[in-house]
């Protein structure tokens, strides 16, 4: 028994992801053999890898098959790859992907949903940044309990210090205006302030840049596609009519600028009640899914409407860290998994063109 026997037999077992073996995805490090025991390290694209343990128990399988072998030792690992796209730019050097959450309108609960999936992100293991791009109706201060925080400046690098909370990094305008200001900005004012965040903002080294993006398709989604690469799309709307004419606007934009769009997640798809635990679908249900399947993009799951969840938001505590074992914040894990599998995936394919 050799370290290439065991090399031979892990080349059967694949991403289920991917579609490609962990050998040649480079996915096995550290083979030592003791006796008749193998230890090794699996390191996975991503913390939250939504197949983590079907993967370690193939790997367990495949090595086991090998003569001479009886017992296996596996140390799961993960490192998030850098987006090609990102690799080509010169902005945001030690940010490894960025994720844009967007919505054809207003009052969908983008904001929320894009904390709750940052901060799911950042529970698997991940490092996790928050950047509010709505300038005329920033959420994140709110959602993050962090209205009164000012951000610091480092005086040696005359950059901005984001904000901590909840082991992420959050910078938003809303920290430095106050409550009830009003921002009437043309586009070329919101362009250079989108500018400012990504150039004078220390953001550090991140698997994750979750974009709050405002509602619409306006300047704010066109500078930024035209400032950095990014890496990837999700589009959030409610179940009604209303909202889904405008998730076909947003999903055209963003295959206008190649940008990847990663899914759609349906948004108040229905109400439980806490008593009698009926289901109201008082905005329809299943319009995103539909919507989903008709533009040929993935559905990444559905959302309802929860009092909790509003609860958290309006404290500064959002669900998915103040009850991590509540049904709301179990989906939203789910949906942060699928997300950075999709980003797994397309990382796994030639480089994205980006032509603007």
């Amino acid at each position: 028994m050799n370290t290439e026997l065991i090399l031979n037999a892990l080349k059967n077992v694949k991403d289920p992801e991917i579609g490609k073996d962990l050998v040649t995805l480079d996915m096995i490090k550290d083979i030592k053999i003791t006796g008749s025991k193998v230890s090794l390290r699996a390191v996975l694209t991503t913390p939250a890898c939504p197949l983590k343990k079907k993967i370690e128990d193939d790997i367990r399988q495949a090595v086991l098959a090998v003569p001479g072998v009886s017992e296996v030792e596996i140390l799961m690992d993960a490192q998030v790859k850098k987006s090609a796209t990102l690799s080509s730019s010169e902005r945001l050097a030690g940010v490894k992907n960025i994720i844009a959450v967007a919505s054809g309108k207003g009052g969908v609960g983008k904001s929320t949903v894009a904390v709750n999936l940052a901060i799911a992100l950042s529970l698997s293991g991940a490092r996790v940044g928050v950047l509010d791009t709505d300038i005329y109706g920033p959420s994140i201060p709110t959602l993050f309990g962090l209205k009164d925080k000012k951000p610091a400046v480092d005086q040696e690098k005359q950059k901005i210090i984001p904000l901590e909370k909840y082991g992420l990094k959050i910078m938003s305008i809303g920290f430095m205006m106050r409550e009830n200001d009003a921002v009437m900005w043309r586009g070329p004012m919101i362009h250079k302030m989108l500018q400012q965040f990504l150039d004078d903002v220390l953001w550090g080294e991140l698997d994750y840049l979750v974009l709050d993006l405002p509602p619409g398709t306006g300047d704010a989604q066109l500078s930024l596609s035209q400032l950095i690469p990014i890496s990837g799309a999700v589009i959030v709307t409610t179940p009604q009519d209303v909202a889904l004419a405008d998730v076909v606007r947003g999903i055209a934009m963003f295959q206008q600028v190649h940008v990847p769009v990663l899914g759609v997640i349906e948004n108040m798809s229905f109400f439980e009640c806490p008593n009698c635990h009926h289901h109201s679908e008082i905005f329809s249900k299943g319009g995103g899914k539909k919507k989903a399947e008709e533009m040929k993009v993935n559905f990444l799951g559905e959302l309802p409407l929860d009092i909790p969840t509003r609860e958290g938001s309006d404290s500064g505590e959002p669900i998915t860290m103040k009850s991590t074992h509540y049904t709301q914040s179990i989906r939203f894990k789910e949906i942060a998994q699928k997300i950075a599998g999709q980003l797994s995936v397309i990382q796994s394919t030639e480089p994205i063109k980006i032509s603007l």
